[in-house]
Protein backbone atom coordinates (compact mmCIF):
# COMPACT_ATOMS: atom_id res chain seq x y z
CA UNK A 1 0.00 0.00 0.00
CA UNK A 2 1.23 3.52 -0.92
CA UNK A 3 1.77 5.89 1.87
CA UNK A 4 -0.58 8.06 0.18
CA UNK A 5 -3.61 5.90 0.08
CA UNK A 6 -2.75 4.54 3.77
CA UNK A 7 -2.95 8.25 4.88
CA UNK A 8 -6.43 8.30 3.32
CA UNK A 9 -7.49 5.71 4.98
CA UNK A 10 -6.19 6.54 8.56
CA UNK A 11 -7.97 10.23 8.16
CA UNK A 12 -10.87 7.94 7.37
CA UNK A 13 -10.83 6.24 10.13
CA UNK A 14 -9.92 9.16 12.43
CA UNK A 15 -13.36 10.50 11.38
CA UNK A 16 -15.37 7.34 12.16
CA UNK A 17 -13.70 6.70 15.67
CA UNK A 18 -13.75 10.53 16.60
CA UNK A 19 -16.57 13.02 14.31
CA UNK A 20 -18.91 9.78 13.79
CA UNK A 21 -18.44 7.63 16.98
CA UNK A 22 -19.00 4.60 15.99
CA UNK A 23 -18.08 2.08 18.30
CA UNK A 24 -14.92 -0.19 18.03
CA UNK A 25 -16.33 -3.29 16.25
CA UNK A 26 -17.79 -0.91 13.31
CA UNK A 27 -14.04 0.82 12.81
CA UNK A 28 -12.05 -2.57 13.06
CA UNK A 29 -14.83 -4.10 10.43
CA UNK A 30 -14.41 -1.00 8.05
CA UNK A 31 -10.53 -0.60 8.86
CA UNK A 32 -10.53 -4.88 7.64
CA UNK A 33 -12.40 -4.53 4.66
CA UNK A 34 -10.29 -0.98 3.39
CA UNK A 35 -6.91 -2.94 4.46
CA UNK A 36 -8.02 -6.10 2.26
CA UNK A 37 -9.05 -3.69 -0.88
CA UNK A 38 -5.55 -2.30 -0.88
CA UNK A 39 -3.90 -5.29 -0.46
CA UNK A 40 -6.05 -6.74 -3.17
CA UNK A 41 -4.92 -3.69 -5.52
CA UNK A 42 -1.23 -3.94 -4.66
CA UNK A 43 -0.98 -7.36 -5.61
CA UNK A 44 -2.51 -6.52 -8.54
CA UNK A 45 -1.74 -3.18 -9.46
CA UNK A 46 1.34 -2.53 -7.60
CA UNK A 47 1.47 1.05 -5.57
CA UNK A 48 -1.10 3.45 -7.02
CA UNK A 49 -2.66 7.16 -5.78
CA UNK A 50 -6.12 7.49 -4.35
CA UNK A 51 -7.20 9.61 -7.21
CA UNK A 52 -5.79 6.44 -9.93
CA UNK A 53 -8.41 4.10 -8.26
CA UNK A 54 -11.25 3.47 -10.64
CA UNK A 55 -14.11 1.67 -10.70
CA UNK A 56 -12.97 -1.13 -13.26
CA UNK A 57 -10.47 -1.41 -10.04
CA UNK A 58 -13.00 -1.80 -7.36
CA UNK A 59 -15.11 -4.32 -9.93
CA UNK A 60 -11.84 -6.53 -9.76
CA UNK A 61 -12.10 -6.85 -6.50
CA UNK A 62 -15.33 -7.69 -6.13
CA UNK A 63 -14.74 -10.34 -8.45
CA UNK A 64 -12.34 -11.90 -7.10
CA UNK A 65 -14.34 -11.72 -4.33
CA UNK A 66 -17.19 -13.42 -5.97
CA UNK A 67 -14.76 -16.11 -6.92
CA UNK A 68 -13.72 -16.91 -3.46
CA UNK A 69 -17.16 -17.95 -2.83
CA UNK A 70 -17.92 -14.84 -0.05
CA UNK A 71 -21.53 -14.21 0.40
CA UNK A 72 -23.90 -11.71 -1.06
CA UNK A 73 -24.23 -10.08 2.13
CA UNK A 74 -20.41 -10.04 3.27
CA UNK A 75 -19.92 -7.98 -0.54
CA UNK A 76 -22.24 -5.78 0.62
CA UNK A 77 -20.86 -4.97 3.63
CA UNK A 78 -17.47 -4.30 1.80
CA UNK A 79 -19.26 -2.37 -0.82
CA UNK A 80 -21.23 -0.24 2.01
CA UNK A 81 -17.14 0.28 3.28
CA UNK A 82 -16.08 1.80 0.08
CA UNK A 83 -18.80 3.77 -0.79
CA UNK A 84 -18.67 5.82 3.26
CA UNK A 85 -14.65 6.13 2.13
CA UNK A 86 -15.00 7.30 -1.52
CA UNK A 87 -17.91 9.79 0.02
CA UNK A 88 -15.51 11.11 2.42
CA UNK A 89 -12.87 11.73 0.11
CA UNK A 90 -14.81 13.49 -2.04
CA UNK A 91 -15.70 15.96 1.10
CA UNK A 92 -12.71 16.28 1.55
CA UNK A 93 -11.27 17.29 -1.61
CA UNK A 94 -9.26 14.05 -2.24
CA UNK A 95 -10.86 12.71 -5.21
CA UNK A 96 -12.42 14.64 -7.41
CA UNK A 97 -15.04 12.01 -9.56
CA UNK A 98 -16.50 8.69 -6.98
CA UNK A 99 -15.23 5.69 -8.77
CA UNK A 100 -18.01 3.82 -6.46
CA UNK A 101 -20.81 5.74 -9.25
CA UNK A 102 -21.11 2.70 -11.47
CA UNK A 103 -20.67 -0.10 -9.14
CA UNK A 104 -23.93 -2.23 -8.33
CA UNK A 105 -24.66 -4.18 -5.36
CA UNK A 106 -25.04 -8.13 -5.60
CA UNK A 107 -28.67 -8.70 -4.20
CA UNK A 108 -28.78 -10.93 -1.16
CA UNK A 109 -31.35 -13.28 0.08
CA UNK A 110 -33.28 -11.84 3.02
CA UNK A 111 -31.94 -13.51 6.13
CA UNK A 112 -34.80 -14.11 8.82
CA UNK A 113 -33.36 -13.60 12.69
CA UNK A 114 -33.14 -16.34 14.65
CA UNK A 115 -35.39 -16.34 17.79
CA UNK A 116 -36.45 -18.13 20.62
CA UNK A 117 -40.30 -19.22 20.67
CA UNK A 118 -42.32 -18.14 23.37
CA UNK A 119 -43.51 -21.56 25.34
CA UNK A 120 -39.11 -22.23 24.95
CA UNK A 121 -38.44 -18.56 26.35
CA UNK A 122 -40.95 -19.01 29.12
CA UNK A 123 -39.54 -22.82 30.18
CA UNK A 124 -35.46 -21.24 30.07
CA UNK A 125 -36.53 -18.64 32.17
CA UNK A 126 -38.39 -20.53 34.86
CA UNK A 127 -35.07 -22.59 34.91
CA UNK A 128 -33.41 -19.42 35.38
CA UNK A 129 -35.47 -18.70 38.61
CA UNK A 130 -33.66 -21.64 40.47
CA UNK A 131 -29.96 -21.90 38.92
CA UNK A 132 -28.65 -18.74 41.13
CA UNK A 133 -26.40 -20.34 43.42
CA UNK A 134 -23.35 -18.96 41.96
CA UNK A 135 -22.47 -15.73 40.01
CA UNK A 136 -21.69 -17.30 37.21
CA UNK A 137 -25.36 -18.37 37.14
CA UNK A 138 -26.71 -15.38 38.85
CA UNK A 139 -24.80 -13.41 35.74
CA UNK A 140 -26.36 -15.56 32.93
CA UNK A 141 -30.14 -15.02 34.58
CA UNK A 142 -29.59 -11.63 34.39
CA UNK A 143 -28.21 -11.27 30.90
CA UNK A 144 -30.66 -13.30 29.85
CA UNK A 145 -33.31 -10.99 31.30
CA UNK A 146 -32.11 -7.46 30.35
CA UNK A 147 -31.34 -9.18 26.58
CA UNK A 148 -35.13 -10.39 26.12
CA UNK A 149 -36.68 -7.72 28.71
CA UNK A 150 -35.26 -4.55 26.96
CA UNK A 151 -33.27 -5.72 23.38
CA UNK A 152 -30.86 -4.17 24.28
CA UNK A 153 -27.32 -5.21 22.24
CA UNK A 154 -24.25 -6.88 23.90
CA UNK A 155 -22.49 -4.20 23.87
CA UNK A 156 -24.82 -1.70 25.57
CA UNK A 157 -25.69 -3.86 28.26
CA UNK A 158 -22.02 -4.30 28.83
CA UNK A 159 -21.30 -0.70 29.47
CA UNK A 160 -24.79 -0.73 31.23
CA UNK A 161 -23.55 1.24 34.48
CA UNK A 162 -25.51 1.00 37.85
CA UNK A 163 -26.18 5.21 37.37
CA UNK A 164 -28.03 4.50 34.49
CA UNK A 165 -30.83 2.12 36.30
CA UNK A 166 -33.97 4.03 37.96
CA UNK A 167 -35.71 1.85 39.58
CA UNK A 168 -38.15 4.35 41.07
CA UNK A 169 -39.00 5.29 37.20
CA UNK A 170 -39.06 1.58 36.07
CA UNK A 171 -36.44 2.38 33.45
CA UNK A 172 -32.99 2.37 32.07
CA UNK A 173 -31.37 4.69 29.57
CA UNK A 174 -29.14 3.03 27.42
CA UNK A 175 -26.18 4.57 25.08
CA UNK A 176 -26.33 2.94 21.58
CA UNK A 177 -24.75 3.50 18.14
CA UNK A 178 -23.60 7.09 17.87
CA UNK A 179 -23.84 7.78 21.50
CA UNK A 180 -27.50 7.96 21.06
CA UNK A 181 -29.20 7.80 24.58
CA UNK A 182 -32.54 6.04 24.77
CA UNK A 183 -34.90 5.26 27.23
CA UNK A 184 -36.20 1.42 28.14
CA UNK A 185 -38.77 0.27 30.21
CA UNK A 186 -38.33 -2.25 32.99
CA UNK A 187 -40.90 -4.66 34.06
CA UNK A 188 -41.86 -5.68 37.87
CA UNK A 189 -40.35 -9.12 37.20
CA UNK A 190 -37.33 -7.39 35.93
CA UNK A 191 -37.09 -4.50 38.40
CA UNK A 192 -37.24 -7.27 41.14
CA UNK A 193 -34.02 -9.19 39.42
CA UNK A 194 -32.27 -5.96 39.32
CA UNK A 195 -32.99 -5.20 42.35
CA UNK A 196 -31.28 -8.56 44.04
CA UNK A 197 -28.28 -7.93 42.03
CA UNK A 198 -27.28 -5.04 43.44
CA UNK A 199 -27.87 -5.40 46.55
CA UNK A 200 -25.82 -9.13 45.86
CA UNK A 201 -22.74 -7.18 44.02
CA UNK A 202 -22.68 -4.52 47.10
CA UNK A 203 -23.07 -7.61 49.68
CA UNK A 204 -20.12 -9.66 48.14
CA UNK A 205 -17.37 -6.97 46.74
CA UNK A 206 -16.20 -3.70 48.48
CA UNK A 207 -14.33 -2.55 45.46
CA UNK A 208 -16.83 -2.75 42.11
CA UNK A 209 -16.58 -0.91 38.39
CA UNK A 210 -19.39 1.09 37.49
CA UNK A 211 -20.94 -0.93 35.26
CA UNK A 212 -23.92 -3.20 36.35
CA UNK A 213 -23.03 -6.50 35.77
CA UNK A 214 -19.69 -7.92 37.10
CA UNK A 215 -17.84 -11.06 36.86
CA UNK A 216 -17.30 -13.54 39.97
CA UNK A 217 -14.17 -11.41 41.23
CA UNK A 218 -16.31 -8.53 41.02
CA UNK A 219 -14.42 -7.10 37.86
CA UNK A 220 -16.62 -5.57 34.63
CA UNK A 221 -18.07 -8.38 32.55
CA UNK A 222 -16.30 -8.69 29.24
CA UNK A 223 -17.56 -10.05 25.62
CA UNK A 224 -16.46 -13.57 25.42
CA UNK A 225 -17.73 -14.50 28.72
CA UNK A 226 -21.25 -13.19 28.40
CA UNK A 227 -21.43 -14.84 25.03
CA UNK A 228 -19.95 -18.08 26.11
CA UNK A 229 -22.53 -17.72 29.29
CA UNK A 230 -25.64 -17.04 27.05
CA UNK A 231 -24.76 -19.92 24.52
CA UNK A 232 -24.38 -22.37 27.39
CA UNK A 233 -27.93 -21.83 28.43
CA UNK A 234 -29.13 -21.12 24.91
CA UNK A 235 -27.65 -24.78 23.94
CA UNK A 236 -30.17 -26.55 25.75
CA UNK A 237 -33.18 -25.05 23.33
CA UNK A 238 -32.36 -27.71 20.18
CA UNK A 239 -34.98 -26.11 18.04
CA UNK A 240 -32.66 -22.85 17.98
CA UNK A 241 -29.54 -22.17 14.92
CA UNK A 242 -27.60 -19.61 16.36
CA UNK A 243 -27.18 -19.15 20.12
CA UNK A 244 -25.93 -15.84 20.74
CA UNK A 245 -26.73 -12.71 22.84
CA UNK A 246 -28.20 -10.95 19.90
CA UNK A 247 -30.87 -14.04 19.53
CA UNK A 248 -32.12 -12.45 22.57
CA UNK A 249 -32.48 -9.21 20.75
CA UNK A 250 -34.16 -10.79 17.96
CA UNK A 251 -36.65 -13.00 20.46
CA UNK A 252 -37.49 -9.59 21.94
CA UNK A 253 -38.27 -7.72 19.04
CA UNK A 254 -40.05 -10.76 17.79
CA UNK A 255 -42.72 -11.38 20.57
CA UNK A 256 -43.20 -7.38 20.50
CA UNK A 257 -44.26 -7.59 16.71
CA UNK A 258 -46.27 -11.08 17.49
CA UNK A 259 -48.36 -9.77 20.25
CA UNK A 260 -49.27 -6.52 18.18
CA UNK A 261 -46.82 -4.18 19.07
CA UNK A 262 -45.97 -0.92 16.75
CA UNK A 263 -43.21 -1.27 14.55
CA UNK A 264 -42.56 2.21 15.51
CA UNK A 265 -42.32 1.52 19.07
CA UNK A 266 -39.90 -1.28 18.47
CA UNK A 267 -38.01 0.46 16.20
CA UNK A 268 -37.14 3.24 18.91
CA UNK A 269 -36.81 0.34 21.70
CA UNK A 270 -34.25 -1.42 18.96
CA UNK A 271 -32.45 1.94 18.59
CA UNK A 272 -32.85 0.92 14.84
CA UNK A 273 -31.56 4.18 12.87
CA UNK A 274 -34.40 3.64 10.00
CA UNK A 275 -37.89 1.96 10.10
CA UNK A 276 -36.10 -0.90 7.25
CA UNK A 277 -34.24 -2.41 9.73
CA UNK A 278 -36.94 -3.11 12.17
CA UNK A 279 -38.92 -4.34 9.43
CA UNK A 280 -37.55 -7.88 9.21
CA UNK A 281 -39.56 -8.33 12.47
CA UNK A 282 -42.83 -8.20 10.12
CA UNK A 283 -42.64 -11.71 8.65
CA UNK A 284 -42.29 -13.12 11.96
CA UNK A 285 -45.70 -11.18 12.75
CA UNK A 286 -47.38 -12.23 9.76
CA UNK A 287 -46.29 -16.21 9.51
CA UNK A 288 -47.91 -15.98 13.56
CA UNK A 289 -51.16 -14.23 11.75
CA UNK A 290 -51.35 -17.01 9.18
CA UNK A 291 -50.70 -19.78 12.11
CA UNK A 292 -53.66 -18.21 14.16
CA UNK A 293 -55.64 -18.07 10.61
CA UNK A 294 -55.02 -22.12 10.16
CA UNK A 295 -56.11 -22.95 13.96
CA UNK A 296 -58.85 -20.17 14.09
CA UNK A 297 -60.66 -20.00 10.53
CA UNK A 298 -63.14 -23.11 9.91
CA UNK A 299 -62.40 -23.05 5.98
CA UNK A 300 -58.56 -22.87 7.07
CA UNK A 301 -58.75 -26.85 7.85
Amino acid sequence: MSGQLSAHIDAFVNFLRFEKRYSQHTVIAYTTDLQEFTSFLSAIYGDIRLEEISYTFIRSWLAHLMEQEISPRSINRKISTLKSFFKYQIKTGAVAENPMFKIVAPKAGKRLPSFVNEEDMKTLTQALETATEDWKSLNAKMLIELFYGTGMRLSELLQLKETQVDLSRKQVKVLGKGNKERVLPLDTRLMASVREYLQLRRKHFTELPEELLVTEKGRKLYPKYAYLLVKKYLSAIATLDKKSPHVLRHTFATHLMNNGAEIKAVKELLGHASLAATQVYTHNSIEKLKEVYRNAHPKAR
